[in-house]
């Protein structure tokens, strides 16, 4: 993990949304300019928008949209899960309840990360794939104790800490025909939350990732916004993150050395997405509300920069390679290339999300990049890959390690 020398002010700047947004539009600015690997072909973004559009209407046509979040990938299928956990827990007082669907859902989006295109999950003769599948899977590992000590339907910190690569692949069905991708990175997320959380008895009092909801209240009433739950996910979980960049001891998550401006300064070279951390804030939404919590201010955090978000502007030729070998060659997560995927990626998102709200004629309030991510982007992501490539996989080829993407 390198080690950075950056004051308390840029820490805490770089763990935060007008970060995200900041460092990505600078990546913008340069592509204009011809600079990187990436041309923007800015008359295409109102038809990619309209696109968009289209999609929302055909998944939600009354706009009664949910929060992008781990929750709308547990009911794939045939079984309805949220039922069937909401049955389990119907004894238990909200709170209880609430700490009980994060100690679920936290976990099951650390687990999250791209499968790769040969893995697929079964069961009750239904066979889900991608992020569908992770979630079934994870879900079905919760609800038989796989990440509790007394193999009940919570989250405990020792568990984790003991959780080995054999159980990932017991849970998730990995065999030789039927491989998982970043097993072993899973596997570290897991751990390294165990340590973290029971290390930090001042948000995880009774070692349990849903205590977070306790700090919350305690720290902020029963009236907050989505920015300060991601300031709780970043700042507690950030060491869990492995490989990545540190700075006072603090782990800085999803951030990676990029040079803007061919600075020598470490501070002005860096670039924030914090992508799963946002995913996450977005998922601890719904069961923190439930709780009788007033949650407000979405429209404060970004999209994310992930390969279906991505994927869609470099299908739909928003985004075209200058140099179309580089379709054929692996990419890692540090790379330049990918980095600037990621960081056009919010912007665009951003710029979808204008133009979307403007045809619906809703504020950024009543229509949040959370609800255009869900309704939209996301899944026209999805869409237009499968249109374009048989295995409906991302146009860039990723080397992942299951902690990213």
């Amino acid at each position: 993990m390198s080690e950075l020398n950056l004051s308390n002010e840029q820490i805490h700047y770089l763990l935060s949304p007008e970060a995200i947004r900041e460092r990505a539009q600078a990546v913008y600015e340069l592509t204009k300019k011809g600079e990187g690997y990436f041309k923007i072909t800015e008359e295409k973004i109102n038809e990619c928008a309209d696109f968009v559009l289209s999609v929302i209407y055909r998944n939600y046509p009354s706009l009664e949209i949910p929060f992008h979040s781990r929750w709308g990938h547990f009911n794939v299928g045939k079984t309805d899960r949220l039922g069937e956990l909401n049955n389990l827990l119907e004894k238990m007082d909200p709170l209880e309840k609430a700490r009980t669907k994060l100690d679920l859902v936290i976990v099951s989006v650390l687990l999250d990360a791209g499968a790769g295109m040969k893995w697929s999950y079964q069961t009750d003769g239904e066979t889900f794939s991608k992020s569908e599948g992770l979630a079934v899977a994870s879900y079905d590992m919760f609800k038989n104790g796989a990440f509790s000590l007394s193999h009940g339907l919570c989250t405990d910190a020792l568990k984790l800490q003991q959780i080995s690569e054999a159980d990932i692949e017991r849970g998730f069905q990995v065999s030789g025909s039927n491989p998982l991708v970043g097993v072993s990175g899973r596997v570290e997320l897991l751990n390294n939350l165990g340590r973290v959380i029971e290390k930090n008895k001042k948000v995880f009092p009774h070692s349990r990732p849903g205590n977070i909801i306790d700090y919350l209240i305690e720290s902020k009433g029963r009236s907050f916004e989505v920015k300060d739950i991601l300031k709780v996910v970043l700042e507690s979980f950030g060491e869990i993150w492995p490989s990545r960049l540190k700075s006072q001891g603090i782990s800085l998550g999803d951030v990676w050395k990029y040079s803007l401006k061919n600075s020598g300064e470490d501070f002005d070279n860096l670039v924030c997405f914090h992508k799963l951390s946002q995913w996450l804030t977005y998922s601890l939404v719904d069961p923190i509300k439930e709780a009788g919590v007033e949650v407000t201010g979405a429209q404060k955090l970004t999209g994310l920069a992930e390969y279906r978000n991505g994927g869609l502007f470099v299908d739909s030729g928003v985004l075209t390679l200058k140099d179309e070998s580089l379709r054929d060659k692996k990419h890692k997560p540090d790379s330049s290339l990918i980095l600037e995927w990621r960081a056009l990626t919010i912007v665009l998102l951003d710029k979808i999300g204008e133009i979307v709200r403007e045809k619906l004629n809703k504020t950024p309030d009543d229509f949040p990049l959370a609800k255009v991510l869900e309704g939209g982007t996301w899944h026209a992501g999805r869409e237009i890959a499968k249109k374009l490539r048989e295995d409906g996989g991302p146009p860039l080829q990723l080397d992942s390690d299951g902690t990213v993407f």
